[in-house]
């Protein structure tokens, strides 16, 4: 149970951490827009689709403000419950399957067979009915 803890743990910390840093490599900087980033090409492609500039509450808008301002107390509380519950789930142990292992055969040893993997006889080839 431990070890799921820990798994919790990190991925809350993570989810919060990432955000921030994943802004910053889409060009969404404290200083602005970066040039030539994807950021700019999202900026571009909002400008172009209202007329000119860019909505506010728009997508660009608000992650241009998270990555200006950085994320608001209730935001970093939402990503570190959800990272927590993402890697507690990926941190459970595995379920063992019910049935037992197979044991190692010597070999030339042949596996016997069981009547489910027993194959019905064949009828016989010929008609037991005679026509007369």
């Amino acid at each position: 149970m431990m070890k799921q803890a820990a798994f919790a743990v990190v991925g809350g910390v993570a989810a919060v951490a990432a955000v921030p840093v994943a802004l910053g490599a889409a060009g969404f900087t404290g200083a602005g827009i970066a040039a030539s980033s994807l950021a700019a090409k999202m900026m571009s492609a909002a400008a172009v689709a209202n007329g000119g500039g860019v909505a506010a509450g728009s997508l660009v808008a608000t992650l241009q403000s998270v990555g200006a301002a950085g994320l608001c107390t209730s935001t970093k509380v939402l990503l570190a419950s959800l990272g927590s519950g993402l890697g507690a789930y990926l941190g459970k142990p595995k379920k063992e399957s019910s049935s037992p292992p197979e044991e190692p055969r010597a070999e030339g040893e042949q596996q016997e067979e069981t009547e489910s993997q027993a194959e019905p006889p064949n009828p016989p080839v010929g008609s037991e009915k005679h026509e007369k």
